[in-house]
C-alpha cells in the first residue's frame, strides 16, 4: 500500500507541467466541494430538525407569543424565522392601527377595514420571507453542480494533454515499446481519476442537497398557508353583516 502511493505521488511530480497544474485545479474543487459538502449536511440537519421541533411546539401552543418566544430560541429552523416574519408584521400592522394596551391582543387592535390590506402585507412578507430562506439554503449548492460538470472535463484535458507528450516523447525517441508508452499514459490517466473523484461526490450531494431543499420550501408553503388561514379566521375576522 505505502509503495503504491509512492507511486502515485512520484508519478505526480514527474508529470508534465499542464498535468501538474489541472491536477491542482481538481484538487482546489474537491476541497471546496467537500467544505461545502460538510457545511450544507449539518446546517439541513439542524434546520429540518429544529423545523419539526417548532411545528409540534406551534400547534400545541395557544398563544402567538408564546410561539414567537419559542421561535427565537430556534435559530436554525427556517419555519421558526418565518413565523417570526409574520408576528411581526402583525404587530407592525396593529401598531398601525390602534396603540396597544396590556390587555389587548393583536386581534383586537386590528381594525376591521385594514383586513385585506393586512392580509396582502402579511402574505407578502411571509413570501419574501420563504425566497429569503431558500436562497440562504442553496448558497453555494450550485459549486458543486458546477463541480460536477467541469471537473471530469478538466481532467480529460489533462488526460489529453499528457498523452500528446507522451507521443510527442515516442517519436523524439523512436519506440513505441511499452516501457516507453506505459509511464506517460499513467501518468496522464491520473488526471482523468482525479477530476471523477472530485465530480462523483459532487454530483451525489447536489442532488441530495437539492431534494431536501425543495422539502424545505414544501413545508414553508404549507405553514405558511395554514398561518395564513389562522390570521384570516381569528386574527383579521371578517366583519359581521
Amino acid at each position: 500500500m505505502g509503495s503504491q502511493n509512492f507511486d502515485i505521488i512520484h508519478m505526480i511530480l514527474s508529470a508534465g507541467l499542464m498535468v501538474q497544474m489541472v491536477l491542482f485545479i481538481l484538487l482546489g474543487f474537491s476541497v471546496v466541494s467537500w467544505s461545502i459538502i460538510i457545511l450544507k449536511y449539518r446546517l439541513l440537519s439542524k434546520a429540518i430538525k429544529e423545523s419539526v421541533l417548532f411545528t409540534d411546539f406551534f400547534w400545541k401552543s395557544k398563544d402567538f407569543s408564546e410561539a414567537f418566544a419559542k421561535a427565537k430560541e430556534l435559530t436554525n429552523s427556517p419555519v421558526s424565522r418565518l413565523f417570526r416574519v409574520a408576528y411581526m408584521e402583525l404587530k407592525k400592522l396593529s401598531k398601525a392601527g390602534l396603540s396597544m394596551t396590556n390587555s389587548q391582543t393583536v386581534s383586537e387592535i386590528v381594525s376591521m377595514n385594514m383586513r385585506q390590506t393586512s392580509s396582502g402585507n402579511v402574505k407578502r412578507a411571509m413570501e419574501r420571507a420563504i425566497n429569503m430562506e431558500i436562497n440562504r439554503l442553496a448558497q453555494m449548492v450550485p459549486f458543486l453542480a458546477t463541480t460536477g460538470n467541469a471537473a471530469p472535463f478538466i481532467g480529460l484535458f489533462g488526460t489529453v494533454w499528457g498523452i500528446m507528450n507522451s507521443f510527442h516523447g515516442i517519436g523524439l525517441r523512436g519506440s513505441a515499446s511499452l516501457a516507453v508508452v506505459a509511464p506517460g499514459i499513467s501518468e496522464a490517466l491520473i488526471a482523468t481519476a482525479t477530476g471523477l473523484a472530485a465530480a462523483i461526490p459532487s454530483v451525489m450531494a447536489y442532488n441530495y442537497f437539492t431534494q431536501k431543499i425543495r422539502l424545505v420550501e414544501s413545508d414553508l408553503r404549507s405553514f405558511a398557508a395554514d398561518l395564513m388561514n389562522i390570521v384570516d379566521r381569528d386574527i383579521l375576522p371578517v366583519e359581521e353583516k
